[in-house]
């Protein structure tokens, strides 16, 4: 009742021209503060579980246990380098750490929340668009667990999509704290992502538009104002704790000639293809441990562990979420115009990079690890960017190999996500060079249209898509899911004999004023219909055609029905592949038995009945 009143209260404040934006404005300050905190910790955890695993200084893991003065010094000193620690460790220790931790965060979802497998935005998108932007409390907190476990354990895998989710859970827990409307739940929601991403990157006009073009899926004006109060104060408690520089070191490049112009679309051809790629191996991936391997759930995230255990030994650089790796390849492909080469070594490591941080990235999410797909974009982009630099530099000395590595890094993010004004943003507010602007925009459009030319759905929609989730179809046919059959159908129905004469079905369509009529058996079960259009096939002017019975004409050997428990979009869906404007129902246990019928008149009740709801969140938004 308290959090009840103190809604009211809210909503009852009234400044002169202010009035129907203080309240989700005063919400958009607690979900950005609480945001940023939540960002914070999630970092400042992922560092913990790397320093409980690894071990804080030289290596030794029985440190740790002695005293905890290490938690106090993590508060005011980074972790050690993933790449340093991971040399004074065992091979065994190698394998063994990830695969302690995949059993861990394996148990954890499978107890805790199902939501917080995988890289979380999916779950994010699918609540916003078919549960009102409802997610459950404990989401936040399991997902912080298991990503850090995950990720500080050593899989492969980013920490800002968790960090979305983690935000989007606290703005869904704060709207349903004040009870506020549909409406006001959905901009809430987007409001922790934009805090989320905002102070993952320090990039806050990225975490807006991200939350915009991505969760959201709309630029509406009434959502800008709350987001980019969420996303600069998410900003600023991360430039409290961490200081106010990027989240991985990005030196300055720029195009050298115009001409250059002409060799950036084919990097973005070739991020486009990768992106396809990449989406296409991680749910191979995911349908390979979910269908060929046979072990409990919960025990997968152990199989996957281990593996990419065995690979880390061998290519440490795809360790956790990889910042470090990712800073080194812009310092070589800089250092290229000052050596006047690169060693062999190491351009053959950055091409082989592109394939391991794939296949390190595939191993730990699609054997249920939690955490994000952002950041091993970034990652796969920047070692493409600085192989394709290299070559170019080979051929035309004058060119930056860098400024390539740095375009690819959002061009592949477009490629994937299938949001290319986030990856232009987010890579010019790392840089803070507007000079690569142009070419970057060129890559990451380019990149989009190859990609989505490809495959339908985004690195975060295909996973929807799977589920029968179509984000790009509109709000209102995903809304439509949730109506069942049974509340739209009619149970007047039009039946006669299979076996009637021609003759009687035409009188039976002049009797009932039916558009179809439903053949039955003599045990009283659906073997068929006739519709009014058929009919009209066989009539002569006045005259009837004695044609045989009524099965000679039925649709019978493609019969299409739908049951009670389906929902209208999957009717709709039916009618649209079967060419028919009417569906018979049949029964839940028993598919030779009708109960009713469906036409297009009733899904287009349900579609409007959609779009009230919409409106009426709409109405009662501040």
């Amino acid at each position: 009742m308290k959090q009840k009143r103190l809604s009211y209260l809210l909503h009852k404040i009234t400044i002169p021209g202010f009035d129907s934006h203080v309240p989700l404005l005063t919400f958009a300050v607690i979900i950005g503060i609480a945001g940023g905190l939540g960002a914070v910790l999630f970092r400042w955890v992922i560092k913990v579980v790397q320093v409980f695993f690894y071990g804080y200084k030289k290596g030794h893991h029985a440190d740790i246990f002695k005293n905890f003065d290490w938690i106090e010094e993590l508060l005011i000193e980074e972790a050690p380098a993933a790449l340093s620690f991971l040399k004074a460790t065992s091979w065994w220790w190698t394998i063994l750490i990830p695969a302690a931790g995949g059993l861990i965060v394996g148990i954890m979802i499978y107890l805790g929340a199902r939501e917080a497998k995988g890289h979380g935005v999916p779950e994010v998108m699918e609540a916003v668009a078919l549960r009102g932007g409802l997610i459950k409390t404990r989401v936040g907190l399991i997902k912080t667990i298991a990503s850090a476990i995950t990720i500080g354990s050593g899989g492969s895998a980013g920490q800002e999509g968790p960090i979305v989710q983690i935000g989007a859970s606290i703005g869904s827990t704060v709207g349903q704290w004040f009870r506020v409307s549909q409406m006001q739940q959905k901009t809430l929601v987007g409001c922790g992502a934009a805090a989320g991403i905002a102070a993952t990157f320090n990039a806050p006009i990225a975490g807006v538009i991200f939350s915009m073009e991505v969760i959201l899926g709309d630029f509406k004006i009434n959502s800008f104002s709350p987001l980019v109060v969420s996303s600069v104060l998410a900003t600023a408690i991360s430039r409290m704790f961490f200081g106010d520089a990027p989240a991985f070191v990005v030196p300055s490049y720029e195009m050298v000639s115009n001409w250059e112009l002409a060799i950036y679309p084919v990097l973005g051809i070739f991020c486009g293809l990768l992106s396809a790629f990449f989406v296409w191996f991680l749910y191979f991936s995911e349908d390979f441990f979910e269908q060929k391997i046979q072990m409990p759930e919960y025990l997968k995230p152990m199989l996957g562990g281990a593996l990419v255990g065995i690979v880390i030994i061998k290519f440490p650089q795809v360790f956790g979420v990889g910042y470090e790796s990712l800073t080194e390849v812009f310092k070589i492909s800089a250092s290229i115009l000052n050596r006047g080469d690169m060693v062999e070594m190491t351009w053959k490591v950055v091409l082989a990079l592109i394939a391991i941080k794939m296949i390190a990235t595939a191993l730990t999410i699609g054997s249920g690890g939690s955490g994000g797909v952002f950041a091993p974009s970034l990652y796969i982009g920047a070692m493409v960017g600085g192989f394709f630099g290299y070559i170019v530099h080979y051929f035309f000395p004058e060119a930056s190999p860098g400024a390539y590595a740095l375009v690819a890094t959002g061009a592949l993010v477009a490629g994937t996500t299938y949001a290319p004004i986030t990856a232009v943003l987010i890579i010019f507010e790392l840089s803070g060079d507007y000079k690569i602007i142009l070419p970057l925009m060129m890559c990451c459009i380019i990149s989009v249209v190859v990609s989505s030319s490809i495959k339908k759905g985004s690195i975060y929609t295909t996973k929807l898509l799977r589920k029968g989730i179509d984000i790009e179809g509109g709000v209102e046919q995903n809304v439509l899911r949730n109506f069942k059959v049974k509340n739209f159908m009619s149970k007047n129905i039009a039946t006669i004999a299979a076996d009637s004469p021609i003759g009687e079905v035409v009188k039976a369509f002049e009797n009932k004023q039916a558009s179809y009529i439903y053949l039955t058996n003599e045990d009283n079960h659906l073997v068929g219909y006739v519709s009014f259009r058929d009919i009209r096939m066989i009539l002569d002017e006045q005259k009837i055609v004695p044609l045989g019975t009524a099965a000679d004409i039925a649709i019978a050997n493609e019969l299409i029905a739908v049951s009670p428990s389906e929902s209208i979009k999957d009717a709709r869906h039916k009618m649209n592949q079967q060419g028919v404007t009417q569906l018979p129902v049949v029964s839940d246990n028993d598919p030779r038995i009708l109960v009713g019928s469906l036409s297009d008149t009733h899904v287009l009740a349900a579609y409007d009945k959609a779009v009230l709801r919409r409106e009426i969140s709409a109405s009662e938004a501040v």
